[in-house]
């Protein structure tokens, strides 16, 4: 279950990253409110799966479903290049990600 609950929390952090582009500098209240609201829920739960999972893994797991979330998602919604070079660094994060969930 704390894995689950881990990947929501990735699954928030994406939102929370990807949300910033579009509050403009928090000027534009329903993406502010809707990123504030996925900062709140990322760490909640993360904390809620961290009370089973080694604060290490969790974390790790946690920055790295976010990082390459909002990676994919630059690459998709802002235009973002797609380099092989940056492809496959993200796919080296995507296997720590395994790594980690593996050792754990």
């Amino acid at each position: 279950m704390a894995w689950i609950i881990l990947f929501i929390a990735g699954l928030m952090e994406i939102g929370w990253a990807i949300g910033l582009k579009y509050t403009e500098g928090f000027t534009r209240l329903v993406p502010s409110v809707l990123t504030l609201a996925c900062m709140v829920a990322s760490v909640l739960l993360l904390g809620w799966a961290l009370k089973s999972l080694p604060v290490g893994t969790g974390y790790a797991v946690w920055t790295g479903i976010g990082t390459v979330g909002t990676a994919l998602l630059g690459i998709a919604l802002f235009g973002e290049p797609a380099t092989a070079m940056r492809l496959a660094c993200i796919g080296l994060i995507v296997a720590g990600i395994f790594g980690l969930k593996l050792a754990t």
